[in-house]
C-alpha cells in the first residue's frame, strides 16, 4: 500500500489531532509548516520558556494565582499555584502524544522547542518533523518515519517521547514546588492516565483506554510513578464504579478540604462511590 498524500503542513499525526479537536473541542491542535514561526504574543507560551523558569513561567503562574483568587476568594500557596499551571501545560501537552499512539499507532517526537500553548483559547501549536510507527503501516515510508518492531517498542517510544518533553518542563517548574523528582514525575504520570482516560471516555473507548494505559504504565517504567492503577468499585446498585488511584495529589483540598476529586489518595472508597454515583446521575 503506498504512502498517503498529506497536505504540506500536515504531519501523520494529523488526522489523530483532528480527531482529539472533534472529541474535545477544548484543544485545538495546529501544525506549523517548514520554516513557519510559532506564534507569539496573545496569551501564546513557548514550551521551551516554561522549562526556562524565568519571566515567561512568571506571567504564566499570575494566570493561576488570578484564576484562583477570582474563583476562590482567597490566595493559594505558590507551591500550590505552580501545581495548578503544571497541571494545565501537562494534561494537554501529553495528549499530544498519547492520542495519536491510542488512535492510528503514531508516536511524535515533540521537544519543547516544538511546541506552543495558548491556554485560555486551548490551542496548541506544533512542528511535527518525526515520528514512530509499526512496519505495516502505511505511513512507514514517510519523511521522518522511524520503525519499529511490535506494539511493546511503541509503548516505550510513548514513554520516552513524553519524557522528552516533559523532563525540562518539569524542570523549569520545580524549584517553585515543595517537592520535586518523585513527586513531579508522579503528577506526569497522572497527567498521562488521566488525559487519555478523559479523552477516551468522550470517543466512546474508554475501556480500550484502560487497557491500553495499563499496558503502557504497568509500574517499574522509570521515570513513571507507579502504573495505571485503575480499579473498580461497586455502586449502592451493583453497578460497576471504574476509578483509579492517583500517584500524586492536585492540593486542592488546600483550598477546599471538603472537596478532593474521586481518585485522589486523599479520597476513602466510601467517598469515591459517592462521588462517582452523583458524577453518573448528573
Amino acid at each position: 500500500m503506498s504512502a498517503p498524500a498529506l497536505p504540506p503542513t500536515a504531519s501523520a499525526v494529523a488526522g489523530a489531532y483532528a480527531r482529539l479537536t472533534e472529541a474535545f473541542p477544548g484543544l485545538g491542535v495546529t501544525e506549523l509548516g517548514p520554516g513557519e514561526a510559532a506564534p507569539r504574543g496573545g496569551g501564546w507560551v513557548a514550551a521551551a520558556r516554561l522549562a526556562e523558569g524565568g519571566a515567561d513561567l512568571d506571567a504564566f503562574l499570575a494566570w493561576d494565582e488570578a484564576q484562583v483568587i477570582r474563583d476562590h476568594g482567597q490566595r493559594a500557596r505558590p507551591d500550590v499555584v505552580a501545581g495548578f499551571g503544571l497541571h494545565r501545560y501537562a494534561w494537554p501537552a501529553c495528549l499530544l502524544i498519547t492520542v495519536p499512539w491510542f488512535l492510528e499507532r503514531r508516536v511524535p517526537r515533540l521537544p519543547v522547542e516544538h511546541v506552543t500553548y495558548q491556554r485560555t483559547l486551548g490551542r496548541m501549536a506544533v512542528r511535527v518533523t518525526s515520528f514512530t510507527c509499526l512496519p505495516d503501516d502505511p505511513a512507514a515510508g514517510l519523511p521522518g518515519a522511524r520503525v519499529v518492531p511490535h506494539e511493546e517498542a511503541l509503548r516505550e517510544e510513548v514513554r520516552a517521547a513524553v519524557a522528552e518533553h516533559l523532563e525540562p518542563v518539569l524542570g523549569g517548574f520545580g524549584p517553585r514546588m515543595r517537592r520535586r523528582g518523585r513527586t513531579l514525575w508522579g503528577m506526569a504520570t497522572d497527567e498521562v492516565v488521566e488525559g487519555l482516560w478523559y479523552v477516551a471516555h468522550l470517543m466512546g473507548e474508554e475501556r480500550r483506554a484502560t487497557r491500553e494505559l495499563e499496558l503502557l504504565l504497568p509500574g517499574a517504567t522509570r521515570p513513571y510513578v507507579g502504573s495505571a492503577a485503575f480499579r473498580e468499585l461497586t455502586g449502592p446498585g451493583g453497578e460497576s464504579l471504574p476509578t483509579r488511584d492517583r500517584a500524586s495529589c492536585c492540593l486542592f483540598y488546600t483550598l477546599r478540604p471538603e472537596d478532593t476529586c474521586a481518585t485522589c489518595p486523599r479520597t476513602c472508597d466510601a467517598d469515591r462511590v459517592t462521588k462517582l454515583t452523583t458524577a453518573a446521575a448528573s
